[in-house]
């Protein structure tokens, strides 16, 4: 299909079995008071219902509504990966990866294109949206993700009043949270796509780090706002298969990025970190899954492909050493402020 030169942005939609979803998204995005957008969903072997669900919705509107039906369930990484690359091949200028569990506020495209629009130099690998609960929109899901020095990610805002002042700040953060964020098409070839291994969780901390390894920048917009359900898919906060995938990821995360002598630098950390998460786990039943994906992540490591660390500046080490640190203590700021507001309850 040829795409017409007023088509800046692809929107990725992943979908396995997320019927019960799709209207709300959709209606979302027609909403949408920018235009020059193609929604591209891509489905990961669902039932035959979110399949004719999906096939009708694609035929009201050929032009601006694409449609790919997977066999399998490639996972989230292999899902997004067919829509970034539908981008780079039609050459769409920004790619902007959304859960199917989500309401996008009506300017939603229209601020994170304006955003990017700002950057000159084209240094914005990605652009992090402020997602709002949807059960509760004075309540904040996520202002963009940090990484800490004791191997841990964390959401920015996770439970905390959405009116916050500083939720309504831009601010670079770590990592753009991919349930919803625009990424600049381009710069995929620079940072290679999403790293099949991952499946799915943590696999855009994963990106985000390589984006930063490699020079580029990685911000928090308040200005596009999106409503989340959370954990739309795998239908918990935690069950065996997210444990397991999320502890394996975290050390594939790990191996990939950081150079040896980073790692020796953060040891101590990072396997105070394990321990800590492990012994969570084993409190809340998973401590099993934990492990397992903690051990199958470290028999694994040598069949990944890392980052070309070689390749990146020693200053810019020191820079990323520097934040993951400031983000730990950010984290620990976070957990005070929850004890002590849990205190005051």
């Amino acid at each position: 299909m040829p795409i017409s030169e007023k088509i800046r942005t692809l929107v990725v939609i992943p979908n396995y079995n997320g019927l019960r979803f799709l209207d709300d998204c959709m209606k979302a995005l027609d909403a949408q008071t920018a235009t020059d957008f193609i929604t591209l969903v891509i489905d990961n072997g669902s039932g035959e219902a979110d399949k004719d669900w999906l096939t009708n919705w694609q035929t009201k509107d050929p032009l601006h509504r694409q449609l790919i039906l997977n066999a399998d369930n490639l996972g989230f990484s292999g899902a997004v990966n067919q829509g970034i690359q539908w981008a780079m091949d039609n050459d769409i200028e920004f790619t902007l990866l959304l859960n199917n569990d989500t309401k996008v506020r009506p300017g939603f495209i229209e601020a994170l294109e304006n955003r990017m629009d700002k950057d000159a130099q084209s240094r914005i690998f990605a652009i992090s949206s402020k997602m709002i609960k949807m059960h509760d929109n004075s309540i904040m899901d996520d202002a963009g993700d940090q990484y800490t020095v004791l191997g841990w990610q964390f959401q920015r805002g996770l439970d905390e009043p959405s009116g916050l002042p500083v939720w309504n700040k831009e601010a670079s953060v770590f990592s753009a949270c991919a349930g919803a964020a625009m990424y600049r098409t381009s710069l995929f070839s620079k940072t290679g796509l999403f790293d099949l291994n991952h499946f799915a969780y943590l696999e855009d901390i994963d990106l985000c780090f390589r984006a930063q390894l490699y020079g580029y920048n990685v911000i928090y917009s308040p200005e596009a706002v999106v409503e989340h359900v959370g954990s739309g898919t795998s239908g918990s906060k935690y069950n065996d298969f997210k444990v397991r995938i999320s502890s394996r990821n975290s050390v594939y995360l790990l191996y990939k990025n950081m150079p040896a002598f980073m790692i020796l630098l953060n040891i101590l950390p990072i396997l105070f970190g394990f321990l800590i998460k492990q012994l969570f786990f084993i409190k809340n039943g998973f401590g099993k899954a934990y492990f397992t994906g903690f051990i199958e992540g470290i028999k694994n490591t040598k069949t990944l492909k890392r980052a070309k660390l070689n390749e990146v500046p020693p200053m810019r080490y020191l820079t990323i050493e520097i934040r993951l640190i400031a983000a730990t203590f950010e984290y620990a700021s976070k957990l005070i402020r929850r004890y002590t507001s849990k205190a005051h309850d």
